[in-house]
């Protein structure tokens, strides 16, 4: 098992990516911790993790620092030690004009989205460092590499979450640590069901329209599945990925070719 006695943690691990990364990690042999602001969802997918591994649901605000650091103690009570792997998944996506994106929307994805994952992963480095040994992996966007309009907010803290991911990279890489940020288009998940809603709100536009407009976003003509996030996931906390570092990796179907 690729993952066998490893920690792994992994904020919005309730639902959507975050849920399909830890039940990946949990079968391939990891001890799992579970992170959201809502217990319900990280309970269950504890529950379901519990029938075949070991998993540790932690409540936590990830854009609050002094949540992170009470988080990062508990893991340490419950195994011993730090996480060796961290996935900053945590995150929201609001969409409005520019001129109405009021200063609490910019603060909440800047808090949520960037903050939270510099938090974590300042947290997650030192002991990190001390072992020689450390993956973490930043769910970003498609949206960090390129712009949409009505998304600035979003965009701009997904495009210092790959700023963030570049540099912590080649801070550590001679210390046996990967730093690498995936980047998916449109995912099978709440988040693109809400965009969805937003789009009909707005336009008139059938759901199902809608959701074909979002399709058509990509050459492949199909959202991107959990799944598919969780096997690069995968990829990127093993042994075989060791030499994948710095990188901000695409899943979307060829829409972003850079």
């Amino acid at each position: 098992m690729k993952l066998e006695n490893r920690i792994a943690l992994i904020t919005g691990g309730g639902r959507g990516i975050g849920r399909a990364i830890a039940l990946a990690f949990a079968r391939d042999g990891a001890r799992v911790v579970l992170a959201a602001r809502t217990a319900q969802q990280v309970e269950e997918t504890a529950a379901e993790i519990g029938n075949e591994g070991i998993a540790l649901p932690v409540v936590c605000d990830v854009s609050d620092v002094d949540s992170v650091q009470l988080m990062f103690a508990r893991v340490s009570a419950k195994f011993g030690r730090g996480p060796d792997i961290l996935v900053n998944n945590a995150g929201i996506a609001e969409s409005a004009p520019l001129a109405k994106t009021d200063d609490d929307l910019w603060q909440r994805h800047l808090a949520i989205n960037l903050s939270g994952t510099f938090y974590c992963t300042r947290a997650a480095v030192p002991a990190m460092l001390e072992r020689g040994w450390g993956r973490v992996i930043n769910v970003a966007s498609i949206a960090g590499k390129t712009g949409a309009p009505y998304i600035s907010a979003y965009s701009a803290s997904k495009h210092g979450v790959l700023g963030l991911t570049r540099s912590t990279a080649l801070e550590v890489a001679a210390k046996g640590i990967t730093v690498n940020a995936i980047c998916p288009g449109y995912v099978d998940t709440d988040m693109t069901t809400r965009g969805v809603e937003n789009v009909t709100a707005k336009t008139g536009r059938s759901a199902d329209q809608a959701l074909e407009a979002i399709k058509k976003m990509s050459p492949q003509n199909r959202l991107i599945t959990v799944e598919e996030i969780a096997a690069l996931a995968l990829l990127l906390a093993s042994e075989e990925g060791r030499g994948i570092n710095g990188q901000a990796i695409n899943i979307d179907g060829g829409s972003v070719l850079f």
